[in-house]
C-alpha cells in the first residue's frame, strides 16, 4: 500500500487527474462516438427508423435521449444517498471503486447489445451511464481535499486533457478496427469489441488513481436507517446555507442552466452527424463522425488549456460568459449543417470550448465553496444540480425531435438556456480574481 501522500503533492495530484485518463473513455467512445454510430447501424441494417417500446413507438434516437434522461434521473436520486453513505462510512474510495467497476463491466456488456434484446441492452447503457458518472460524484469531491485553493484551476484542466489525449488514442485504435472490415456487420462486430477494450482501460488505469488517493474521512457513529437519508438532510442543509452565500448561490443557478445545453449537446452531437447530414456512403458516415469526435478531443485539450489562462486574466466568471456567448452562435450555426465539412467546422469550434467549460465550471465551484470539511456534501449538490439539468435537457432535446420530426429544433431550442446562462452569470457577485 502506497504510503499516505500531503495534500498539494504533486504524485497525489497526477494521481487524482489520472482517473480521467481512465474513465473518459466511455464519455468518448459510449457516450459519444462508436455508440452512437453502433446505435445507428442496428436501426440501418434493419431497416426501420422506429421501435416499439412500452406500446409506444418512437423514433429510435430519441428512445436513447429518453433513456439518458431516465439514468441521469437514477443517477439524481441516488448520489445523495451514496454522500451520506459514504460521510458514515469515511471511505469515498470504496464508492469511487464499486461505482468505477459497475460502469466498465456494464460497458463490456455492450458487446451484446441487441435489437432482439433491446430491454437488454438499454439496461446495459443505463447502468454503464449510472457508473459513470455516479463516481465521479467521489472522484470530484476529492479535489479540495487533495489540493490547495491555488491549484484548482490548473489540475482541474489537466485532468480533462489527461482524458482528452487517453480517450483519443483509444478511439484512433477503435476505428483501425472498425475500418479494418469491408462488410457492415464485419463494423458493427468490431464495434462490439470496442465496448470491451473501453471497460478494460476503464478498470485497468483507475488502479494508479487509488494506489494513492486517500481513503476518506474517518468513519463515526452507529449506523442507522437515518444514514441512507443523510445525503438529502445535506443537500437540505446546503441548500440553507446557500441563502447566505448570494455569490455560490448565483453561480450555482447559472451552472445549472447552462450545463443543462453544454451536456445536452455533448450527449447528443453524434445521432445528430448521424441522422440529420447527408454522407453519401455508409463507409464515409463511419469515418467521418468518428473523425469529427477526434477533432472535438484534440482541440478540447488545447481548449482546456487556454480557457484555464483566459481565466487567469479575466476572472472565471466572464470567460464563462464569453463561452457561453460562443455556445449560443454554435447553436445558430449547427441549424444550418448539411455537408460533412460544415460538421469538421462544427466539431472544431465545440472542442475549442467543450473541454474549457467543464473544467472551468468545476473549478469555479471549487473556489467558490465556504472553507468547510464537508466538501462531500457540496459536490453532491453540484452534481445533483448538473444531473437534474441533464434529465430536463435530453428529455426536452428528444421532446422537441420527437414532434418536429427534426434535431435541428432541438439544436435552436438549446439556445434559450445559453442565454439566460449568461444573464444569470452577470448577476454573480465577483472580484478581480473571480
Amino acid at each position: 500500500m502506497a504510503t499516505q501522500l500531503p495534500k498539494g503533492n504533486k504524485k497525489l495530484l497526477n494521481a487524482w487527474a489520472f482517473y480521467d485518463w481512465a474513465n473518459s473513455v466511455y464519455s468518448l467512445v459510449i457516450a459519444s462516438a462508436v455508440f452512437p454510430l453502433f446505435y445507428g447501424a442496428l436501426f440501418d441494417i434493419a431497416e426501420i427508423e422506429e421501435i416499439e417500446l412500452f406500446t409506444l413507438s418512437i423514433e429510435s434516437s430519441n428512445v436513447i435521449f429518453f433513456t439518458t434522461a431516465f439514468a441521469f434521473l437514477i443517477v439524481s436520486l441516488i448520489s445523495p444517498i451514496l454522500s451520506g453513505v459514504a460521510d458514515y462510512t469515511g471511505n469515498k474510495k470504496i464508492f469511487l471503486k464499486f461505482f468505477c467497476y459497475l460502469g466498465a463491466f456494464s460497458t463490456i456488456a455492450l458487446y451484446w447489445f441487441s435489437l432482439e434484446n433491446i430491454y437488454l441492452g438499454l439496461m446495459f447503457y443505463t447502468l454503464a451511464l449510472v457508473g459513470f458518472w455516479a463516481s465521479l460524484v467521489f472522484y470530484n469531491s476529492y479535489l479540495p481535499d487533495i489540493a490547495h485553493k491555488e491549484q484548482h484551476d490548473s489540475i482541474s484542466a489537466k485532468g480533462y486533457s489527461l482524458g482528452y489525449i487517453g480517450s483519443v488514442l483509444l478511439l484512433v485504435l477503435c476505428l483501425g478496427m472498425i475500418m479494418s472490415q469491408e462488410t457492415g456487420e464485419g463494423k458493427v462486430q468490431m464495434m462490439r469489441w470496442s465496448f470491451v477494450l473501453t471497460g478494460v482501460w476503464w478498470i485497468l488505469f483507475s488502479q494508479y488513481t487509488y494506489m494513492y488517493l486517500p481513503k476518506g474521512n474517518t468513519a463515526g457513529g452507529s449506523f442507522s436507517s437515518k444514514v441512507l437519508f443523510n445525503g438529502f438532510e445535506e443537500l437540505k442543509k446546503i441548500w440553507r446555507e446557500l441563502g447566505g452565500q448570494l455569490k455560490l448561490k448565483r453561480y450555482l443557478i447559472a451552472f445549472f442552466v447552462y450545463s443543462m445545453a453544454v451536456q445536452t449537446v455533448m450527449l447528443a452531437a453524434a445521432y445528430f452527424g448521424e441522422r440529420e447530414l447527408e454522407w453519401g456512403s455508409e463507409d464515409e458516415k463511419v469515418t467521418g463522425l468518428i473523425v469529427s469526435i477526434l477533432l472535438i478531443q484534440l482541440i478540447a485539450v488545447v481548449g482546456a488549456i487556454l480557457t484555464s489562462r483566459l481565466s487567469a486574466k479575466v476572472g472565471n466568471v466572464k470567460a464563462l460568459i464569453y463561452i457561453n456567448v460562443f455556445w449560443i452562435f454554435l447553436c445558430v450555426y449547427a441549424y444550418f449543417i448539411y455537408t460533412p465539412f460544415q460538421f469538421y467546422i462544427a466539431a472544431a469550434l465545440v472542442g475549442l470550448v467543450m473541454g474549457g467549460v467543464q473544467a472551468l465550471s468545476r473549478s469555479t465551484y471549487s473556489k467558490f465553496l465556504p472553507k468547510t470539511e464537508d466538501t462531500a456534501s457540496y459536490f453532491s449538490f453540484y452534481d445533483v444540480a448538473e444531473k437534474i439539468g441533464i434529465i430536463i435537457g435530453m428529455f426536452l432535446y428528444g421532446l422537441v425531435g420527437e414532434l418536429t420530426g427534426s434535431m435541428r429544433y432541438s439544436i435552436l431550442f438549446l439556445i434559450i438556456f445559453f442565454v439566460t446562462g449568461v444573464i444569470l452569470l452577470r448577476r454573480v457577485p465577483r472580484n478581480k480574481s473571480d
